[in-house]
């Protein structure tokens, strides 16, 4: 305790309130976040989660759009210690995925802080403490808060920041620009070209929405995606996929999805889609791109309901300018160009992290730092590789933890904590 003194002086005290948390401080309320939070719970150790948004899961209730399905069947999506209800269908809705994640939160008794961004987070070499600062904004009033605790965990996860691209001529275009995390519904844009930024899961599937809602969508394809379908003979193709790397080596795993891949979806190139030479699941362990699972938009795509279209040259008034010099004439353009870590804004930390925000240490590996350091949702695995990283963390913690209250009951001396707030 007398670090903790140590590390917190007079002025501190005058220009924010200081909080000692016994046990970890969780920043992030998504559900890499919640798992972990559940997990220590499970192992009897205290936490304080900090949440910028007025909710959990934001990324979900704020910023998705409304026809949004799990893209993986419900078994590889719950959460460790609660399983999705029985009635919830095998891909659920975002509306009940969220209801989950509400249901997770209270029956784990998760209540975080809310409207306190965290502005910076340290390691204190000195008294072997983090220092996590953060600015709440709940109203009209603002007010800074500076925890101190022993355990950090990183839980903002990969997708904290909408990746806006640098497109010559954007300023200029005079209709509406929005990222995908603004994107709703459809229904707005009927009769309207719209051109949609990007290839991925969502770009994709805000194609097909935008061509159902009787849009004309043109989707931009600059570089090499691998399409699967999202079911092969009536299974996941990411459950079948599992299941063979149980047996067989990646490459031959890889190998027979593409000829699976080839005899229901045909030829993807023939569309503009121009398979990466390396195989979906390598392209994934290597860098992090995920295949797009097919729920309908190469069929939209085959009909040319959905133009597929190459890169962008420069936008101007009305007009997008392609690579090959075609030029075409929109209403809207929608960015699905996807997110990123904001972990290098705020942690001031070197070794653990890299530059782009996510662990140096390939996966399995990347859930511990040093100095009670921990990441949590930075696997690019999904939900699977969240809860797995979840459950190390809070068995590494609740290890020391439970070691050490042993020992404090055997102490008889009181320790002062006289002006200090505690959790």
């Amino acid at each position: 305790m007398e670090n903790l003194f140590r590390l917190v002086n007079h002025e501190d005290f005058l220009s924010r309130r200081c909080i000692w948390v016994n046990g970890p401080v969780i920043v992030g309320a998504g559900p890499s976040g919640l798992a972990t939070a559940a997990c220590l719970r499970d192992q009897g150790v205290p936490f304080v989660m900090l949440e910028r948004a007025e909710c959990i899961a934001s990324l979900w209730q704020k910023r998705t759009y409304d026809r949004l399905n799990l893209h993986l069947p419900k078994q590889f999506c719950q959460l460790p210690k609660l399983q999705f209800p029985e009635d919830f269908p095998e891909y659920p809705t975002k509306r009940q995925f969220i209801q989950y994640l509400e249901s997770y939160a209270e029956k784990f008794e998760i209540n975080p802080r809310f409207n306190e961004c965290v502005q910076s987070a340290r390691y204190d070499e000195t008294s072997g403490l983090w220092r996590v600062k953060t600015a709440s904004s709940a109203g009209s009033t603002k007010t800074e808060f500076e925890y101190i605790c022993r355990w950090l965990v990183v839980a903002t996860g990969e997708n904290a920041e909408r990746v806006m691209p640098d497109i010559e001529g954007l300023a200029d275009f005079g209709g509406e620009v929005i990222h995908a995390c603004d994107y709703k519904s459809g229904e707005k844009y009927k009769g309207k070209k719209v051109l949609v930024v990007g290839c991925g899961n969502s770009g994709m599937e805000l194609s097909l929405d935008l061509s159902n809602h009787n849009a004309s969508p043109s989707m931009v394809v600059r570089s090499s995606v691998h399409v699967l379908p999202r079911e092969i003979l009536g299974k996941s193709t990411f459950e079948l996929a599992t299941l063979m790397m149980k047996w067989l080596p990646l490459w031959l795993v890889d190998k027979i999805l593409l000829i699976l891949a080839w005899f229901i979806l045909g030829n993807t190139e023939s569309y503009g889609l121009k398979r990466p030479s390396m195989g979906p699941l390598a392209l994934k362990n290597t860098m992090g791109k995920t295949p797009v699972l097919d729920i309908g938009a190469l069929k939209k795509i085959r009909s040319g309901h959905i133009n597929v279209v190459p890169g962008i040259k420069r936008i101007s008034c009305g007009q997008a300018e392609l690579i090959n010099g075609e030029k075409l004439d929109i209403d809207a353009i929608v960015l699905a160009t996807g997110y990123r870590s904001n972990v290098p804004s705020w942690l001031q930390e070197s070794e653990f992290f890299s530059e782009n925000g996510f662990p140096k240490a390939p996966f399995p590996h990347g859930w511990k730092g040093n100095a009670g350091l921990y990441a949590v949702g930075f696997t690019r695995r999904g939900l699977s590789g969240a809860s797995s990283d979840a459950m190390r963390i809070a068995q590494d913690i609740g290890k020391v933890w439970k070691e050490e209250t042993k020992q404090q009951k055997k102490r008889t001396t009181a320790c002062h904590r006289r002006c200090i707030s505690q959790f």
